[in-house]
């Protein structure tokens, strides 16, 4: 007679990790983007981190243009307080001048970013559109600032980072203007 472990187990292990793989799969990965998203990616200058951007949140497959408008402020405040954490952080262990002059320039744009995203937050909770892009283009011009004040770095320490805000801003402030009817 066969013995559960000797017989089960191989095929337990593989529904299981066929189950868990299915479970655990990307919207973005298995379905197409929903008719709004690539509406908005498509204004967007980066199609594909848009998409998957707007797909790390769970609501986005069933979103409205204010659910995804949410979606995408948050992620770009979720981006701009993280990264002011890190701009702490660096400022915190790092003893050369020039950069710690640098990094001071980019902690107060990034404390611009983050009260600009909170406030555009804000703006979607009481439903108050006519702010929203007007308030993502000034969080993507700290990151721009923030990129500027490492010119001449051969390896900026916010380069990725500055461009994740610059690009999170553009989502939001693409999806602002379908409140507002602006283009």
């Amino acid at each position: 007679m066969a013995g559960f472990h000797s017989f089960s187990f191989p095929y337990l292990s593989l529904a299981f990790l066929a189950c868990f793989i299915l479970i655990h799969a990307s919207p973005a990965a298995t379905d197409e983007p929903t008719r709004l998203v690539d509406k908005v990616c498509n204004q967007t200058s980066n199609y594909t981190f848009c998409v998957e951007t707007l797909y790390s949140d769970p609501r986005t497959p069933e979103a409205d243009s204010y659910t995804l408008a949410f979606i995408a402020f948050g992620a770009a405040y979720t981006n701009a307080n993280s990264t002011r954490d890190y701009i702490a952080e660096l400022l915190k262990n790092n003893s050369s001048q020039d950069y710690h002059s640098r990094l001071g320039i980019c902690s107060h744009d990034y404390l611009r970013a983050v009260s600009k995203l909170e406030e555009a937050y804000n703006d979607l909770n009481s439903e108050t559109f006519f702010g929203l892009a007007k308030l993502a283009g000034v969080a993507s011009k700290a990151s721009d600032h923030c990129q500027n004040a490492f010119r001449g770095i051969s390896s900026p320490p916010l380069g990725s980072r500055n461009g994740d805000l610059k690009r999170l801003c553009e989502i939001g402030a693409v999806i602002a203007k379908l409140f507002t009817g602006s283009s």
